[in-house]
């Protein structure tokens, strides 16, 4: 067969050409599934951020990630191969958060990790018997995941070369779709397995280990920076605050080639972080003794924080910021809380009867960086202005000029000149990302369904994934 991969965009403006630069890093998702695909399938690509989808070219399957933010345009571009008599198959996270939903735009959803059904969703559409629902019971190993980087040829990506070391999360954090697909828990690939697909990147300035917690589990984490070691890479990855604690981990993030790591402060409220799940946060001595301690080591932050949770107030945002700017953060991101379908989160607010719409990754009315629910103590708008102003105020020339004199910051002439890049990049596309649609806007078209579904599975629902 031919079978054809497409990753789409967030949403487009009319007339908008060019999307925005920071967000076009490899979909690491397609090019694993190109390698789950045997070899007598050919393989087509289509990123929908960087180039523009051939819908005439000719295709036997189509199949195509999809997560919240895409789901209007995953549905677009479906409707399009609809129209040619092509069959879609979608995966993703909201895929496995809200399958009913998705089953309406797709002829086969698949529920979990793919590499337990992709090669029977290929049996199937060869012999035109495609399941609605193709459900992951448990886990699949990682041990053979090896991505085949030869779809990304000519995108234009982001110079960083994305790697997974490992899958899932350990923590239940109330708003992480993460812990609600897979169940609080991780796999992780062989050492050896992901020093072989290192091996065979051909730019290495940088690695970005997109697990979703490379401390998840600490002990094992640091069986992998040992063997990272030998290599002299230059890599960043997520963690989680806990590990900060820990020196031995430390020291083995230095010596292993780390040149930063994202940590989810989320909150400097501990009565916030309590309801989060992640009270973790404030242990031993709270974020001044894990900032110490990864300033000792070197370790570049880039640091999260979420606004909108019941004690958060309109001082919050500037008590941020400060915090930031005295610490000197590399970067910091200023987010708005978002309750994503199945979540805890999302499920709380609904009791609560605190969400604004009834979906609202569907809704017409709905753009990017709007807010989806009512805070406890401030006005939507008020939410959604002040991350906005958070970030101006954080990303000034002033703000730029004097963290990148940090001596941490500036330790690596190389990661200096990028935080230069990097901070500047930010900066001109803060206002960018402001109310950009949930699909394109130059899609003139109609949905087309292939199914209906009973209306009591439209609303997202926890299918204990």
């Amino acid at each position: 067969m031919k079978v054809t991969l497409i990753h789409p965009t967030i949403g487009k403006h009319e007339g908008q050409k060019n999307y925005i630069r920071t967000w076009q890093m490899e979909p690491l998702g397609a090019a694993t599934l190109a390698s789950l695909t045997p070899s007598e399938h050919q393989v087509k690509f289509f990123d929908d951020r960087v180039e523009t989808i051939d819908y005439n070219e000719p295709t036997d399957l189509v199949a195509i990630s999809i997560e919240t933010y895409t789901a209007i345009r995953a549905y677009q571009i479906a409707s399009e191969y609809r129209k040619r008599n092509v069959p879609v198959v979608m995966g993703g996270f909201h895929a496995s958060l809200c399958p009913e939903e998705v089953s309406q735009y797709a002829e086969s959803v698949v529920v979990g990790e793919a590499e337990s059904s992709w090669q029977q969703v290929l049996l199937d559409a060869e012999k035109g018997t495609l399941k609605t629902y193709y459900h992951t019971k448990e886990r699949p190993s990682l041990d053979h995941v090896m991505p085949d980087r030869s779809i990304f040829q000519g995108k234009n990506y982001v110079p960083v070369s994305l790697v997974e070391a490992s899958r899932g999360c350990e923590f239940q954090c109330e708003f992480c779709a993460i812990q609600t697909v897979f169940k609080n828990s991780q796999t992780r690939r062989p050492y050896q397995n992901v020093l072989d697909e290192l091996s065979q990147i051909g730019n290495r300035r940088l690695i970005f280990f997109v697990d979703d917690n490379i401390t998840s589990n600490v002990k094992v984490a640091k069986e992998f920076l040992r063997a990272l070691i030998p290599y002299n890479y230059k890599w960043v990855s997520q963690m989680s605050i806990n590990a900060a604690h820990d020196e031995e981990f430390l020291d083995l993030l230095q010596k292993s080639g780390c040149q930063g790591v994202l940590v989810g402060f989320e909150s400097l409220n501990p009565e916030n972080l309590k309801k989060m799940n992640k009270g973790f946060n404030m242990m031993d001595g709270g974020y001044e003794k894990a900032l110490a301690n990864l300033r000792k080591y070197n370790i570049r932050l880039y640091i999260t924080f979420v606004f909108g949770y019941d004690e958060d107030t309109p001082d919050s945002f500037s008590e941020s910021v400060e915090f930031a700017k005295e610490h000197n953060f590399y970067i910091t991101a200023f987010n708005h809380l978002t309750p994503f379908p199945g979540t805890p989160l999302y499920k709380r607010l609904e009791k609560e009867n605190r969400l604004l719409y009834d979906q609202w990754w569907l809704d017409p009315t709905y753009s990017y960086n709007k807010i989806p629910f009512q805070p406890r103590h401030f006005q939507p708008h008020e939410l959604e202005a002040g991350c906005v102003q958070a970030r101006t105020d954080f990303y000034t020339w002033r703000s730029i000029w004097n963290r990148g004199l940090d001596s941490v910051n500036k330790k690596s002439a190389w990661m200096w000149m990028q935080y230069y890049l990097i901070n500047y990049g930010i900066r001109r596309e803060i206002s960018s990302r402001d109310h950009l649609p949930l699909g394109d806007s130059n899609w003139k078209s109609e949905l087309i369904k292939v199914r209906q579904v009973p209306d009591l599975y439209l609303k997202p629902i926890n299918h204990g994934l």
